[in-house]
C-alpha cells in the first residue's frame, strides 16, 4: 500500500470536501462535552465521512514537515471552528452536539451543493 495516496479509514480536508459533496455524510462526534467559556463554546469534537454502505473516514490533519509527516486526528476546540468548517464545505446549516459521546449527521442537500457564499 502507498501510505502517501491515502491511509486507510483517514481523508484530509480536500478529500473530506469531496467525499461529502459526492453524497457521503459528514459527522460530528463529540468527544469532551461543552463548556462556556466568556461569549464562546469549548469542548472537542472531530469529525468523519460516512458513506451510505457504511465505510467511515477520520478527517486528519493535512502532513508537515513539522509534525514529521505524522497522520493526526483534526479536533476542533470550539463550537465557532466546527461551524466555520461546515460552511466552508457548503452546509447552510449545523448542528452540534453538545455533550461527550454524543453525534450528529449532516448531508449537502442539492440546495447546499452550490458551495459557500
Amino acid at each position: 500500500m502507498n501510505w502517501d495516496i491515502e491511509a486507510p479509514n483517514v481523508v484530509t480536508e480536500a478529500r473530506f470536501r469531496e467525499l461529502v459533496e459526492s453524497g457521503y455524510s459528514a459527522e460530528i462526534l463529540c468527544q469532551e462535552s461543552a463548556h462556556k467559556k466568556g461569549p464562546s463554546y469549548y469542548g472537542v469534537w472531530i469529525m468523519r465521512v460516512v458513506s451510505d454502505e457504511g465505510v467511515e473516514k477520520l478527517l486528519v490533519t493535512a502532513r508537515t514537515r513539522t509534525t514529521y509527516n505524522d497522520i493526526k486526528i483534526r479536533e476542533f476546540k470550539t463550537i465557532t471552528g466546527v461551524v466555520s468548517f461546515l460552511v466552508g464545505i457548503g452546509f447552510s446549516h449545523a448542528d452540534v452536539p453538545l455533550e461527550d459521546g454524543q453525534r450528529t449527521t449532516h448531508k449537502l442537500a442539492a440546495t447546499d451543493k452550490g458551495g459557500s457564499k
